[in-house]
């Protein structure tokens, strides 16, 4: 059991049948009245983000998301598989659960499978990635004003601003959580 009192972020416990998680929080001691805890929860499993008002004193049941690592191996129509390393056992997830930063998960790679008691409500790709661009126009020499970028295709298919100077071929480091061209690789 975790009190109202004793949120962090990160926390996740199980309120009103629904997991939710802490995203940011607020102790609140007004000159007149008793304090509380405001805060802003995450439902781990629809993702919709509410703004909720607690006493301190409150008593939730603390719930555990389990992370656990998965090689991706391919994807059947809207089924994408993924392989536990250690048992070896497949595990089919529906392309609606994988969110938008799968789009940078090539086959072979380690991804983290999110699960409640069983049931898997999402994915968490590695945070940096390293992939071939296969299509992009070439720079111009001359064209140097500041945080010029263009267009990329990447080996996945998912397109990217990078700098002027990458060339179809090369190897770019991409930080899957907002999608951004990182570096050479």
């Amino acid at each position: 059991m975790i009190t109202a009192g004793d949120f962090r972020n990160g926390v996740t416990f199980d309120m009103d049948g629904q997991v939710v998680t802490i995203v940011e929080f607020q102790h609140v001691k007004p000159g007149k009245g008793a304090a509380f805890v405001r805060t802003k929860i995450k439902n781990v499993i629809t993702g919709a983000v509410v703004e909720r008002t607690f006493n301190p004193s409150d008593k939730y049941p603390t719930a555990f998301i389990e992370r656990k690592d998965m090689e991706y191996l391919y994807n059947d129509g809207d089924l994408y598989y993924f392989m536990d390393q250690e048992t070896y056992e497949q595990l089919p997830i529906n392309k609606e659960k994988l969110g938008d930063s799968f789009r940078f998960v090539k086959e072979n790679m380690v991804c983290k499978i999110l699960s409640y008691k069983g049931n898997v409500f999402g994915i968490e790709p590695p945070n940096f990635v390293v992939l071939t661009v296969t299509q992009t126009d070439p720079g111009f020499k001359g064209d140097t004003a500041t945080n010029v970028t263009k267009p990329a295709t990447l080996e996945t298919g998912a397109e990217i601003k990078v700098p002027l100077f990458i060339n179809e071929g090369d190897q770019i480091q991409i930080d899957t959580r907002t999608g951004e061209y990182m570096a050479r690789a």
